[in-house]
This record gives structure tokens, sequence and C-alpha cells, in this order.
């Protein structure tokens, strides 16, 4: 029975009446930014835009981030003021939505699970008084099981919807992938894509499709001495 569960997933959908163990303790170790402590390069395409930038976190505020890159060459001296300009809202180092604060645990939906990962579905309460999109959208975890990862968040929209007034969005999609843990390295936030399909005032387009990765990770604090054993 063993070796048919390894060769064969077990593929289904079924409403889960509680989150799994597993999924549950996985969820409640989840940080949606990756883990703290971390610095890396983050680069952002969209379009013909291409954006090179640098996350230290052994520095504070205003210093974590510096813009390395602008389209493929060495950013000028007005580009880097107006970054610096721009870093209030980057300050804590927080770079992907962190959805699992929003998820219904008994919306649980098990779309699969194998002796690998799990797949599972959750619909969304809003976030604040003024979330109008929670309830058009659902997200989907992909649990890495032999180590109790979260691997992957998917956020998708359920169909189209007005979240606000002359605003239609036809297809809203975010994905977020993360590395699994090995030997001393953590899990790692490794990549959004991004992909909005809309339009607003019936005329202008809200088409966007945002790819950022993340590459060359450093912790930049020593590491703890291991106490011998008595």
């Amino acid at each position: 029975m063993r070796l048919l569960l390894l060769c064969f997933p077990l593929v289904f959908v079924s409403l889960a009446s509680a989150l799994p163990s597993e999924l549950q303790q996985a969820l409640q170790r989840f940080r949606a930014e990756g883990t703290r402590g971390w610095s890396f390069t983050q680069t952002t395409v969209e379009g013909e835009q291409r954006l090179v930038e640098r996350f230290d976190a052994a520095q504070y505020d205003f210093k974590r981030w510096s813009l390395l890159e602008k389209d493929g060459r060495p950013p000028t001296e007005e580009e880097i003021r107006h970054y610096k300009d721009m870093l209030t809202r980057r300050t804590k180092g927080d770079t992907a939505p962190n959805v699992k604060d929003q998820i219904i645990p008994d919306s649980c939906e098990i779309l699969s699970e194998d002796a690998t990962s799990g797949r599972y579905r959750f619909q969304l309460k809003p976030g604040d008084e003024d979330d109008s999109s929670a309830e058009n959208m659902q997200v989907t975890f992909t649990l890495h099981r032999p180590s109790g990862t979260i691997q992957r968040v998917e956020l998708a929209s359920k169909g189209p919807f007005s979240p606000v007034l002359m605003v239609r969005i036809e297809e809203a999609l975010t994905v977020i992938d993360y590395s699994l843990p090995e030997g001393d390295r953590p899990t790692l936030l490794q990549q959004v894509t991004l992909k909005l399909r809309g339009r607003a005032m019936w005329v202008r387009s809200l088409n966007q499709d945002m790819v950022i990765s993340y590459s060359d990770y450093h912790y930049p604090f020593p590491k703890p001495v291991p106490t011998p054993a008595p």
C-alpha cells in the first residue's frame, strides 16, 4: 500500500472539518517574506523595466536597501536620490503579501496529498473594513510534508469582480515560491510572480505582469556556537 501511494498521488477535493495538524504547524511558522535576518538581492522585472536592489539585514531603517541597477545600467545620482526618498515604505524589509491571517480555517479544501506534498485551498475574510477584494479571492498553500515547509502560495481570483466603482478585474494571480530548508540554511523567499488583467473607467488598462526574484542570500550575523554537552 505504501508503494502504491508513492507511485500514484492521492488527488481529490474534500472539505476538511479542521486544518490538518501538519499544515497548522507549518502555517504557524510561516512568514510570507521568508526567514528573518538574511540579506539578499532582489530583481524586479516588469515589461522592459528591470530594477536590481540589495537588502542588507545588518543595517538599520533607510540603510537596509540600496539601488544597484536600473534597466541594465548603474543608476544615476538623481535616480539614487529618488530611490532613497521612497524608502520609508521599505524599512521593515517586508517583500511579500501575507494572507495566512486572512484564511477561513473551516473553508480548508484538500486538493491533493501524497508522501511528498499537499495542496490546500482556503477562502479569505477581509483584512480590514475597506477590503472589498477578499471575498473574490482564494489562496492555495503547497506544503512540503517531509520538512513541514510551505513551498508555494497561490493567491488567485475566483472570477471577474469590481473591487471599487468603475474598476473591473478580469484576472488576478500572485504566486510566491520558497526554497526548502537544507543544512543550516532555512526556507527563503525565491520568487514572486504577479499577473493582473483588468480595466479602470472602462478604458484604461490595468494589465500588469511582474516577476520578482531573490538571490545571493547571506546571513550577516555571527552564528551561535553550540554549547557542549555536560
